[in-house]
């Protein structure tokens, strides 16, 4: 009899536990791979960058205000949102479009994991923007020029922007088969916020946009912006979690958990909206008031040399540029003007809000000259022209409304110290020419300069400038007297007289 030997059969099963999350974060690691690799996100990230430095390092830009610089990160990014966007649903959408969905089926990961690895996918595009934001802004901050200070809040506007389009992208997959439904709703999206967008940020409805950006005339000092930036936050923050799970949900990802985080975001999304529905104040708030009516009440005033500066607290640090700019234009003076003390005064009219335009009443009060929030660039002559204005005319006020013969006095004592005159007349005119009559600009209002009185300041300001000082400072009362015709002018400076006695802005 013989006995067989039987060996138990052993049930077949895996080695280790699946582990379906550390497949979802290399799926999101090799989705990210991919969209860093795109060529439309390639050229979009380095002209960003290119865009980054270009600004950074224009002349305008050397005297940056923090509280507008950070505002300022917030438009470049939304080019590269929508790009993310289009790139994360292409990937979603990518099985469907080469038929291999029903591979899937075999695997650990299911649809509503997978989803969640292309919204994770996003997160290092918004990490590469934050760290471009942390770039332009901290660039901006060491610059010697610098003044204010930036909000957290709304550099963090850049970086959620993009994840909140990156979301978006995946959610139109789970929604929307067809691959055309991204780029119809990115146009839709386009025309959204370039056309339909409200105009203002003191409307609540602009404040549901991803990015509001209000910019005026005149920057405001950081305790008078009172925009709602941190519930915006709040609010991109709750939406973009809304959004991604949104998508989860659209894959079939409905646990009790999935569906109890959807509600917390909705009510996170909910609060923000709520807390910056009020939005950017229109008009006139007691700050903005105090700042444009009584500003000696918040002004702190430096000595530099024979004058004074008084300056919002956060530009006392400036005060030493405008003394520099002084000090140039009154040692072309002649007479008391050069030895005059004038007492230059920041002010600023805050009372319609961020994106007004408001023009200054120039001061009659004798020695006073103003200066508004922004410099470098032309804000440097048109500053020299309301110091050589006042110098020869008394006031401001009367600067202001000189037709006559002064006016060649008067330019030539703003720009005659500039490296480059010829450029700084030609910024300093309305029209950026060095012909023909023009309005010239200046702090407060502008002024008129004829055609006559244009050629004679060009032929001065082309001169050596240590000959043209010797012939102002030697005739300095006659050159500011308004009796004096345009022909006596310029036969005391030494320049062709041609039509010079019908030369006056008044009669032009």
């Amino acid at each position: 009899m013989s006995t067989a030997l039987e060996t138990p059969v052993r049930a077949a099963g895996p080695t280790h536990r699946p582990r379906p999350w550390a497949a979802v974060f290399a799926l999101a690691r090799f989705e990210a791979r991919e969209l860093r690799m795109n060529m439309s996100f390639l050229a979009l990230a380095v002209l960003y960058m290119i865009w980054i430095v270009w600004q950074t390092t224009q002349r305008q830009s050397d005297f940056p205000i923090l509280q507008n610089v950070d505002r300022g990160t917030q438009m470049m990014p939304v080019l590269i949102g929508l790009a993310v966007m289009l790139n994360v649903n292409r990937a979603v959408l990518r099985s469907r479009r080469r038929d291999t969905d029903r591979h899937f089926d075999v695997l650990v990961v299911e649809p509503w994991r997978r989803t969640i690895a292309h919204v994770l996918s996003a997160v290092p595009a918004a990490l590469f923007i934050a760290v471009c934001v942390t770039v332009q802004f901290t660039w901006a901050a060491l610059k010697p020029g610098a003044v204010g200070h930036g909000s957290p809040a709304e550099l963090a506007v850049g970086p959620l922007t993009v994840l909140l389009f990156g979301v978006l992208g995946a959610l139109f997959g789970r929604l929307f088969l067809s691959i055309l439904a991204a780029p119809i709703l990115l146009v839709l999206l386009l025309f959204a916020m370039t056309f339909a967008a409200p105009p203002s940020g003191n409307n609540w409805v602009s404040w549901l946009y991803p990015v509001v950006s209000e910019t005026g005339s005149d920057a405001f000092p950081s305790d008078l912006l009172e925009r709602p930036a941190a519930w915006h936050v709040l609010y991109l923050v709750g939406l973009a979690l809304l959004v991604a799970l949104l998508a989860v949900l659209a894959s079939g990802g409905r646990s009790t958990v999935v569906k109890a985080t959807v509600a917390a975001s909705l009510a996170l999304t909910l609060v923000g909206a709520v807390g910056q529905s009020g939005g950017t104040p229109a008009g006139s708030t007691p700050a903005r008031e105090r700042a444009s009516v009584t500003p000696e009440k918040i002004r702190k005033c430096v000595e530099h040399g024979r004058s004074s500066y008084c300056a919002f607290p956060e530009w006392t640090g400036r005060t030493a540029d405008w003394a520099a700019v002084v000090d140039r234009v009154q040692k072309l003076a002649g007479g008391r003007a050069g030895g005059e003390r004038l007492t230059v005064e920041q002010r600023l009219d805050a009372r319609y809000g961020l994106e007004s335009d408001t023009l200054l009443p120039p001061s009659t009060e004798p020695g006073r000259v103003t200066v508004r929030t922004e410099w470098g660039g032309n804000r440097v002559p048109e500053f020299a022209v309301a110091v050589a204005s006042v110098l020869v005319a008394g006031d401001e006020k009367a600067g202001t409304e000189v037709c006559d013969a002064r006016v060649v006095t008067i330019m030539w004592l703003a720009l005659g110290g500039e490296a480059d005159p010829m450029s700084a007349l030609s910024n300093v005119r309305v029209g950026d020419g060095v012909s023909g009559p023009a309005l010239v600009l200046s702090p407060t209002e502008p002024f008129s300069m004829s055609a006559e009185q244009t050629r004679i300041v060009a032929e001065l300001l082309k001169k050596p400038r240590y000959d043209v000082a010797g012939k102002v400072k030697a005739k300095w009362t006659e050159l500011t007297s308004p009796e004096t015709s345009m022909a006596r002018v310029a036969e005391l400076l030494n320049v062709s007289a041609e039509g010079a006695s019908d030369g006056d802005a008044c009669d032009e």
